[in-house]
């Protein structure tokens, strides 16, 4: 009887492919085990990512090296509106992206307490500051050669401060939203003077104002003009009390001479309104329209 089996190849083992679905998983798997390695890796190294929320609504976010308590130490900061800058606590520093250096006080990422702000237009603030903004009382020194010493809010002068100009001039009182608003004193490099009240930047209320050349007006102001009842005394020794409007003597008034002779009745544009039919004249004076410097 023939043995067919003599000659026959052995049988070959078939090997098992493995499914879509088991290399899918393993491929997750090891890329979850990259992605831990290179966070560990990074946890490691002590570098971190925080968010801080500002007191405006905004927020800033830091990435970088915190330090042996686990706070933000060096690395770069990203704000809500656009801004980056990079922070280095070892100096209190805050270097923006924009030209900007800020070096002191920092809290929670945040510029907190007394530093100094250098403007990349060549600006410079030292002073207080609260939740990341000039609030406090500190020193504006403008590239222009203007300064501001006093009360800011928001980096807006918000209080009682002083504002000295490049030329010399100088106004100290009250400011709001960043206008002279309140009580104030301005002082010319001419060697005029104004002190009263204002109102949105312009002389508006009671006020004494001095001129160079000696004459002073005391009275009431509306935006930045003489308006109202006031009292106009010239150098020479004449005065007008009365009715002003335009800067001028309007309305009824009293005029006073050195030599005592005395003028009551109306003015109309510094002139005196003749009663009896005739034309309108000026007082004997060489400034009867009282028009000022500095108006």
């Amino acid at each position: 009887m023939a043995n067919y089996s003599e000659g026959r190849a052995p049988a070959r083992s078939k090997r098992r492919r493995m499914s879509t679905a088991a290399i899918l998983v393993i491929t997750v798997i090891i890329a979850v085990i990259c992605v831990a390695g290179t966070f560990l890796g990074i946890y490691i190294s002590g570098i971190r990512y925080t968010k801080i929320d500002t007191p405006g609504g905004g927020f800033v976010k830091f990435f970088g090296k915190v330090d042996d308590l686990g706070a933000p130490y060096k690395g770069k900061l990203y704000y809500s509106d656009g801004t980056t800058a990079e922070i280095d606590m070892s100096s209190n520093t805050v270097t923006y992206s924009n030209g900007d250096i800020y070096v002191g006080e920092l809290k929670k990422l945040l510029k907190d307490g007394e530093g100094k702000l250098t403007f990349a237009t060549g600006d410079v603030y030292e002073g207080a500051f609260s939740g990341d903004a000039i609030t406090g009382t500190g020193k504006f020194s403008f590239a222009g050669g203007d300064t501001y010493e006093g009360a800011l809010i928001n980096g807006v002068k918000e209080g009682y401060g002083t504002y000295i100009w490049a030329d010399g001039s100088m106004y100290i009182g009250d400011f709001r939203g960043d206008k002279k608003e309140g009580t104030g004193k301005y002082m010319w490099a001419d060697g005029s003077s104004y002190e009263g009240q204002y109102k949105d930047d312009l002389k508006n209320g009671r006020g004494v104002y001095k001129f160079s050349n000696g004459d002073t007006y005391e009275g009431d102001f509306e935006s930045d003009v003489r308006t109202g009842i006031g009292k106009y005394t010239w150098a020479n020794g004449e005065i007008y009390e009365g009715q002003f409007a335009g800067n001028m003597m309007n309305g009824t008034g009293k005029y006073t001479w050195p030599q005592g002779r005395v003028y009551e009745g109306v003015f109309e544009n510094g002139k005196i309104v003749r009663t009896d039919g005739g034309e309108n004249t000026s007082p004997e004076t060489t400034d009867a329209e009282t028009t000022g410097a500095g108006f």
